[in-house]
């Protein structure tokens, strides 16, 4: 039996509802794999679940992705071993936590190329990103992209694996201090999104519309994403930093220029262990050609974890965020 100090919520709500508590965590069980955790991830989902946006049931711990080493492995465990270098994005919520068992077969082992700090704060927005530019659209020189929220952690990801793909990659922020960071990521313009004209802005300064759109924002940003896609182009809705997307009727995706419109997931991209560990290598590739990089904005320890939710709310924070147990 190892002790762990965990974050557990025992009700949804505000960050009054964040408690760390030491639990007990037992010898893996079959097919399982005990990881010591060296570094841990942060997401925006985590505060939609906190908050019972996303309801959980309770008690429940809060966090999809960690990287650290394995301790031991349980029964019938195969592809990892004690002392393996490991990161995770999908073993279930639980990576608020220094020590826990996840099922083996949703571990990658790291390659030397690939820090535990840069595995921990790009696997999960990296493989949101590969997604994206590999499945959702693949990405070819030319594409026009409009990127939403580019100097957040996926956007900045996203800005600049497209960017070395070939595409001409525009975007917006919601604060005239976080353009710098989305045109370091890439980006050949980025529009404020205070602007109320921010979608002529786009069309203004890229020249002519997306072919893809990619938007993370949501509420505020759906119905107007609409009028920067070019005819027959693609809006990508993949996340709700602003509450949950508007509903949209068929007809006007035809008025709008005979539209696509998709809502994707990370999750069933990578279902099984086979597509999840190919889909790491190829983010793993692009980490160590130097088309993804890990732009860490701040850093606090599992004792602060209510400081990290109140961070991510404020959005005063420019880049990823990492957690060290």
């Amino acid at each position: 039996m190892t002790e762990s100090r965990t974050v557990q919520l025992e009700a949804f709500g505000g960050l009054e509802v964040l408690k760390l508590v030491t639990l007990d965590v037992p010898a893996p069980g079959p097919g399982a794999a005990q990881v010591r955790h060296t570094a841990i991830g942060f997401n925006f989902i985590d505060i939609y679940q906190r908050q019972g946006i996303y309801p959980l049931p309770v008690p429940t711990g809060l966090g999809f992705e960690a990287a650290g080493v394995v301790e031991a492995v349980g029964p019938g465990v195969e592809g990892v071993a004690v002392g393996d270098r490991v990161a995770y994005m999908n073993a279930g919520v639980g990576a608020y936590a220094q020590c826990r068992n996840v099922p083996a077969e949703k571990l990658v082992k790291l390659p030397d190329t690939v820090s535990d700090e840069a595995a921990a704060t790009l696997l999960f927005k990296g493989m949101t990103a590969q997604y994206l530019v590999r499945h959702t659209h693949k990405v070819v020189p030319g594409d026009v992209l409009l990127v939403h929220s580019a100097a957040g952690g996926v956007g900045q990801i996203l800005a600049r694996w497209a960017t070395a793909l070939g595409a001409r990659v525009y975007g917006t922020t919601s604060s005239p201090g976080k353009r710098d960071a989305a045109l370091a990521a890439g980006c050949l313009e980025v529009v404020d999104l205070n602007d109320p004209d921010w979608p002529d802005v786009f069309v203004a300064a890229a020249g002519s519309k997306a072919r893809v759109v990619y938007d993370a924002v949501g509420k505020d940003t759906l119905l107007r994403s609409l009028d920067c896609a070019a005819p027959f182009g693609l809006v990508v809705s993949y996340g709700a930093a602003s509450g949950k997307a508007p509903a949209i009727a068929p007809d006007l995706l035809g008025a709008k220029g005979c539209l696509f419109l998709t809502r994707p997931s990370v999750f069933p991209h990578n279902a099984d262990p086979a597509t999840f560990r190919a889909n790491a290598a190829d983010l793993f590739d692009a980490i160590a050609k130097g088309h993804v990089k890990v732009d860490i904005g701040a850093r606090f320890t599992l004792d602060a974890i209510a400081e990290v939710h109140r961070a991510a709310e404020a959005r005063a924070v420019t880049g990823a965020i990492l957690i060290t147990p």
